[in-house]
């Protein structure tokens, strides 16, 4: 990790950096429908945003990353969800997520959370503590890459409902789709809305396709963007 790092609160002259640095972070990838931008400022104008923080070198911001509520069935409080986490392209691979995602946690411990839990990558998030909990779910995703972390040892047990405000972002998007399913660029396929499954032998996600229409980049051999799974 760049010792020169500095992880701090967002404030409200970060706003739109935070945007700019959202959008380079996922431009290039396929995993992404570059909505994140829009999830991020949903949950602010939810007020939503339990922690937001970003990340410096020298007085720049080139990360940040967001916690926010969600809702378990089974009634159990205080959990919340990871995401989205976004870092310069040039501070990639550097350790900048990491030092997000640990900062992060520790300030909802601060705050008497109980849990995290995210959509995302197995292999790298388990190195972050993380982990597949047997009976707790997120509709929509295949269960090895909804990952939880307890931090009071009480595994809940039901289906977990990420805020409403990521909804809101999403039906953005979609709206703008549907007013223009010609206009998506080159590199990305319309879908329309998609079944999960989870290959264990290429350690990749596959997606079948029946129904509206969704506007998402795929990471081969088919990922929608989380954007979707939230």
């Amino acid at each position: 990790m760049n010792p020169a790092l500095v992880t701090r609160n967002e404030t409200d002259a970060d706003a739109g950096t935070i945007t700019e640095v959202t959008i380079a972070a996922f431009k290039t990838l396929e995993i992404s429908n570059h909505t994140e931008q829009f999830v991020i400022e949903a949950l602010r104008a939810a007020k939503a945003l339990t922690v937001s923080l970003v990340a410096e070198v020298d007085g720049r911001v080139i990360g940040h990353i967001a916690f926010s509520p969600v809702t378990l069935s089974d009634g159990t409080r205080d959990w919340y969800g990871l995401g989205p986490v976004s870092v310069l392209p040039e501070y990639q691979r550097k350790g900048t997520g990491k030092a997000l995602v640990q900062e992060g946690l520790l300030r909802l411990k601060a705050l008497n959370a109980q849990g995290c839990c995210l959509v995302g990558h197995p292999d790298y998030y388990r190195k972050l503590g993380f982990r597949n909990m047997p009976g707790l779910v997120h509709e929509r995703v295949p269960p090895e890459v909804f990952l939880a972390l307890s931090f009071d040892g009480h595994t809940p047990q039901g289906t977990v409902t990420f805020h409403e405000a990521r909804r809101t972002a999403d039906k953005r998007a979609h709206a703008a789709l549907h007013s223009a399913p010609d206009a998506a660029p080159s590199g990305v396929v319309v879908y329309a809305a998609s079944r999960l499954s989870w290959s264990r032998k290429s350690r990749s996600p596959r997606v079948d396709c029946a129904g509206g229409l969704l506007r998402c980049r795929c990471w081969p051999p088919g990922w929608p963007c989380p954007s979707h799974w939230w």
